[in-house]
């Protein structure tokens, strides 16, 4: 084989293999860890995330279904269902709902949703402490379901749990009781630093 040939036969190659990268690679799909979540834990389970997907590849990735696990709950025999989706994050008047559906994240591009995982029916009782979670989707061109995102859940930061609301899924996040306590330390150690026995008149000249 002459060079000539051989270069030749690289550039088809290259051309061949550029094509196939750009155009008919199938790519694997991505998942974050969520910021924030919501829920509702006392009646029955139900715990909002939001979730974002991308697509490294270049074929389209078809998702059939979405489930959650919650990995240190020993009782927990299933994974958490998708229930619904819904049009926004923060639970609350005008918080549309739809129905779980097939859908499609595009070659290398992302797409959002909010999903709300849960039972509509109380079977055990969920303990409110920090919980490893997995999420698992199953893929149109994959026969079995796959861990898709693998993350810590924060259910410590649960101060209401009979009220759907939004939560913090920081490890650092304050709950209520301790921000009073906090308030109160800060109002006392203003108090302590502040002149005592001094007085204003009326022009706000301070006088003792």
């Amino acid at each position: 084989m002459t060079s000539a040939a051989f270069i030749a036969l690289l550039a088809l190659a290259f051309t061949i293999g550029s094509f196939w990268w750009l155009n008919a690679r199938q790519g694997r799909l991505r998942a974050f860890e969520p910021h924030t979540f919501a829920g509702a834990f006392s009646r029955n389970i139900s715990i909002r995330i939001p979730l974002v997907l991308f697509n490294d590849g270049a074929k389209p990735i078809v998702v059939q279904d979405l489930r959650m696990r919650l990995l240190d709950q020993p009782d927990m025999l299933f994974p958490l269902p998708w229930r619904n989706t819904r049009n926004r994050f923060m639970p609350g008047k005008g918080d549309l709902r739809d129905l779980p559906s097939v859908f499609v994240v595009e070659g290398r591009k992302a797409t959002e949703l909010i999903i709300d995982f849960g039972t509509p029916f109380k079977e055990f009782d969920i303990d409110l402490r920090e919980q490893r979670v997995e999420i698992e989707a199953r893929l149109g061109h994959q026969d079995d379901w796959m861990p898709l995102l693998n993350f810590v859940l924060h259910l410590e930061n649960v101060t209401e749990p009979d009220i759907y609301i939004a939560y913090s899924n920081s490890d650092e996040a304050i709950n209520p009781g301790d921000q009073a306590a906090i308030d109160r330390h800060l109002r006392a150690l203003v108090d302590d630093l502040s002149p005592q026995g001094s007085t204003e008149d009326e022009s706000g000249s301070k006088q003792s």
